[in-house]
């Protein structure tokens, strides 16, 4: 455990002591605030017609402002998590660094959790950072806390599965550009198995649908917390993790 922390402790702090962990975050708080501006001025708007309007039902803030901008968050995050897991072992691989790791008394798996927990570590970081969005909330509404629990549970499990995937394809290349580009075109194809199964019929489409990340994701973001999502993350999270694992054991003895 404790080669997994000193692990998890550099990658975390080469996040903090180069340009690129800072720039992330800021780009990232820049583009949520952006997105809650706009959320929050579209239920606004649409708030007061309802008033106005006895035939429409008073808008649900769990349903039409947490649920979208948390998913927008999800998406920012599908793009971002790759450029964080890009680094996490072709840099080290391509400055030959890799080699002593390798060679010093820690095993595969500690260094295959090390990376992971502290390229997760950073990540959690950032979605943390936006609470004040949902203590902004808390203020001015009533929103159910459940609901923004369960949404929060879901960006975390949704940017754990984004940084698995990205581990596994930055310990494929020495190149971190190469691994950028997989790890996204990865992740934007098990974003597209949802609207594939939205847009088809029949038992392929909802096995497809089935198989999407963010599928899974939805009912969480309006507060349903589902024993089958959980068991999904985590699943997908294990066998990504088993891959890198079985990547790292064949460089180490290749």
């Amino acid at each position: 455990m404790r080669n997994i922390l000193a692990i998890a402790q550099r990658e975390v702090r080469h996040y903090f002591t180069t340009p690129t962990g800072w720039l992330a975050l800021c780009a990232f708080l820049v583009i949520t605030g952006f997105f809650f501006v706009l959320e929050v001025r579209w239920f606004a708007m649409e708030s007061m017609e309802t008033a106005y309007n006895p035939y429409r039902e008073p808008l649900d803030l769990g349903a039409h402002l947490i649920a979208p901008f948390y998913g927008e968050i999800s998406l920012i995050l599908l793009m971002m998590c790759p450029a964080l897991s890009m680094r996490l072992f072709a840099e080290d691989r391509r400055q030959r660094s890799f080699e002593l790791l390798l060679t010093s008394p820690v095993s595969t798996l500690e260094i295959v959790l090390g990376k992971y927990l502290g390229g997760m570590a950073f990540a959690s970081l950032m979605v943390l950072s936006t609470l004040h969005y949902a203590l902004l909330l808390l203020w001015v509404g009533e929103p159910d806390i459940g609901v923004l629990f369960s949404a929060y549970l879901s960006v975390l499990l949704l940017v754990g599965a984004f940084m698995a995937v990205g581990l596994l394809t930055s310990a494929m290349t020495e190149s971190q550009v190469v691994a950028l580009v997989l790890a996204l075109a990865a992740l934007l194809l098990f974003w597209a198995l949802a609207a594939v199964g939205m847009i088809g019929g029949g038992p392929w489409s909802e096995a497809l649908s089935e198989a999407s990340l963010f599928t899974h994701a939805e009912p969480m973001g309006r507060g349903v917390l589902r024993l089958r999502d959980l068991v999904y993350y985590g699943t997908f999270i294990g066998v990504f993790l088993f891959a890198t694992h079985q990547r790292v054991e064949g460089i180490r003895w290749g």
